[in-house]
């Protein structure tokens, strides 16, 4: 596949790196020579320096025989003019672009995208994927990833083993054994800062950080069996009163579990607009920073503190701050990748990854085949990929023991009809079944040829 990716920032370098060690044949453009040139010395890619919405540097970067057009520039308007330039000119036939301003991904707006219009096929927000992971993190405080499939039939909880872990040095063979009718499976494990896919006869160790795909009825039991508290978040604090506060606190005000919410935001025009927007909860304008705002805020007796201002140091700082008030579950909003390794020793429960998810919506939008949903894990170590299986893939008609996966694969969940069922060896998946897999990133390319996937589902 023929890709371009516009935007050489931290996205479009992750996207360009997925692409590249798949063998697609991808170009990336930027106005930044610098950024084309790190994309060049670090990736098997092409790079044009120059503005992506010139239809002479797009022509240049080959999008007269491109499969796909991806603007992930830092301006929604190039990125719009990106994908209208590539349809009209070029006739591209898949493009993709990430728009950030509220007032383009207003739903009575929606039209504007149509193919007579400004013809683009899918649009990502950041804004809204940060937040609907943020709500995520907040739905599972033992966790310190989480992410759901199967339309909330199965979630992946990521998950650290501590010594008083009833499960630890115990083989995974084992468990199936001691947990007969848990539906639940360890896809993934990190142990000495290297993920693997784990095979029955590993055990897990003090220090593992392992991801298990769990049943959405099994969850409570799952949590239990690795020694996880599970606590109902009543109180939250929210510092940070842009898109994504306002977006979290929102959901959080329509929700049925009726949390109370209160929101510290240091700008006063957007405290005042994040006030008229909501209706229970209580905005507070300081410093999140402020030791006395915080407490004014109540984050002592708050269940959690979400941390999602737009400087990583500012929400690493308040979360380290609202745990020391004895705040039991602190989350950060991190931009930046290197700052992740500080999260264990300052605290820090969990954090989101803003570029993480929206690489991840991306990715859903790229894979071929019917893939309706895509999560990146780590530093593009790995994915968890839900699909349907088609009736000319190859492990149709076959037994779990008998697929010839990769290593770096595991099926973590089933659901066939409207049942999520349990993985066994002797399980059989047909045509028209969902499953979702663990695939560490070496073994994506070789995980689509038994998918049976095709551009020709474009």
């Amino acid at each position: 596949m023929k890709v371009i990716i516009c935007g050489a920032g931290q996205v479009g370098w992750q996207i360009a790196r997925h692409l590249s060690g798949e063998r697609n044949d991808v170009t990336v453009v930027d106005s930044n020579p610098e950024l084309v040139r790190r994309a060049t010395d670090t990736l098997d890619v092409q790079g044009i320096a120059g503005f992506a919405s010139y239809p002479d540097v797009l022509d240049k970067a080959g999008a007269r025989d491109a499969d796909m057009v991806i603007a992930a520039t830092h301006s929604d308007e190039v990125n719009m003019v990106t994908c209208q330039v590539a349809h009209s000119v070029f006739e591209v036939p898949r493009k993709i672009a990430r728009l950030r301003a509220q007032s383009y991904l207003t739903a009575i707006y929606s039209d504007l995208y149509r193919r007579d219009h400004l013809p683009i096929d899918v649009v990502i927000s950041p804004e809204r994927e940060v937040a609907e992971a943020a709500l995520q993190r907040l739905a599972a405080p033992a966790a310190f990833d989480t992410e759901t499939f199967l339309d909330g039939g199965a979630q992946l909880l990521g998950l650290s083993i501590d010594e008083d872990c009833p499960v630890v040095n115990t083989p995974l063979r084992q468990l199936s054994d001691l947990f007969s009718t848990l539906r639940s499976v360890v896809v993934g494990v990190r142990r000495d800062g290297t993920l693997f896919a784990p095979e029955p006869r590993d055990q897990l160790f003090v220090g593992d950080s392992c991801y298990v795909m769990v049943h959405a009825e099994d969850i409570s039991r799952t949590l239990e069996i690795f020694g996880k508290s599970t606590r109902k978040q009543e109180r939250v604090v929210i510092i940070g009163g842009g898109n994504v506060g306002l977006s979290v606190a929102q959901h959080l005000e329509k929700g049925t579990s009726r949390v109370r919410a209160k929101m510290i935001e240091r700008n006063r025009k957007c405290a005042e607009h994040a006030a008229e927007a909501l209706e229970r909860t209580i905005v507070l304008h300081g410093d999140g920073m402020d030791a006395a705002l915080l407490r004014e805020a109540g984050v002592d007796r708050a269940d959690a503190a979400l941390c999602v201002t737009d400087d990583d140091k500012v929400n690493m700082l308040v979360a380290v701050r609202a745990k020391a008030a004895g705040c039991p579950m602190v989350i950060a909003l991190i931009n930046d990748p290197t700052l992740v390794p500080l999260m264990e020793p300052l605290g820090i429960d969990a954090y989101i990854n803003p570029r993480a998810t929206t690489v991840s919506s991306i990715l859903r939008h790229i894979r071929h085949g019917r893939v309706k949903s895509v999560y990146s894990i780590g530093d593009a170590e790995a994915e968890v990929i839900e699909a349907e299986v088609l009736s000319t893939s190859p492990i149709a008609g076959s037994k779990v023991r008998d697929i010839d996966f990769p290593e770096g694969v595991l099926i973590g969940a089933v659901r066939k009809g409207d049942d999520v069922v349990r993985i066994t060896g002797g399980l059989t998946i047909e045509e028209g079944d969902h499953i979702v897999l663990f695939v560490l990133s070496k073994d994506v390319a070789e995980l689509e040829r038994l998918l049976q996937v095709s551009i020709d589902f474009f």
